[in-house]
């Protein structure tokens, strides 16, 4: 299901999931989708939490330890492969604009 529903992903998802290559909570992952982006992209927390319950449903992301309201996730091999899917999928669209584009 997850592979059907993620088929290709937003930048604010595909930057959720480099994040969490390291275990982050919340508010880590949003200083840390800032930082990767170089500020470009954003998330807020209502986009945030809507997208950690999706990707945990899904086998994306599980939560590693939740301490009070603070829980802490990190991506799945699932979610991982579909990091490395969108990588790709993004290569491939840059080589055919390099090589459809006069620059």
């Amino acid at each position: 299901m997850a592979r059907e529903q993620f088929q290709t992903l937003t930048e604010p998802m595909y930057y959720i999931l480099l994040a969490l290559t390291r275990e982050c909570c919340g508010v880590d992952i949003m200083e840390r989708v800032c930082q990767i982006s170089g500020g470009r992209i954003k998330v807020g927390p209502g986009t945030l939490y809507a997208m950690l319950s999706k990707f945990e449903e899904n086998n994306v992301i599980k939560k590693t330890t939740e301490t009070g309201r603070r829980k802490s996730y990190i991506i799945t091999e699932t979610g991982m492969q579909m990091l490395k899917d969108e990588y790709e999928r993004l290569k491939a669209m840059i080589r055919d604009g390099e090589d459809n584009i006069d620059f």
